[in-house]
């Protein structure tokens, strides 16, 4: 019940952010409040980073013993390039992406979701950590939106 109820979340976060999203135009996207903070479109692209790794998780998870997947979210973004892409195809890229995670949860079976993955320094089943991506999400796109 609880997976239900988190798909439901990242399935109306990933019908109606967009919408809010294309709404900023692109100075504001890209606008740094300061040096060593990320823009909107370096927000959205951690969340596309996230949904990256996270990927890897929620499959490799299935079939491999407590696989341990971590990554560098800062060098992600850097080298992921997201201040200088435009800003619909960061927002689009997410969006499908996201949707192609939610078709991928839906199948997972229920005894795979209590399998074990390793992120960091925390083991966690794959049913939480769907649970603390879409937490993620809602922090992150509450500061695209709310800011």
């Amino acid at each position: 019940m609880v997976i239900e109820q988190a798909l439901d979340k990242w399935n109306f976060l990933v019908e109606n952010v967009p919408n809010v999203l294309i709404q900023i135009n692109e100075d504001e996207m890209a606008k740094k409040v300061a040096f060593n903070k990320w823009s909107k479109k370096e927000i959205l692209g951690h969340l596309i980073d996230s949904a990256t790794n996270n990927h890897q998780r929620f499959v490799r998870g299935q079939f491999e013993t407590v696989p341990e997947i971590s990554y560098d979210q800062n060098n992600w973004n850097t080298f992921s390039y997201y201040q200088q892409i435009d800003s619909q195809q960061i927002i689009t890229f997410w969006t499908i992406y996201n949707r192609q995670l939610i078709e991928i949860i839906k199948r997972i079976p229920s005894d795979n979701l209590k399998k074990m993955i390793r992120v960091g320094a925390k083991t966690v089943t794959i049913e939480n950590l769907v649970i603390e991506y879409i937490e993620h999400l809602e922090h992150h796109l509450n500061q695209l939106v709310n800011s």
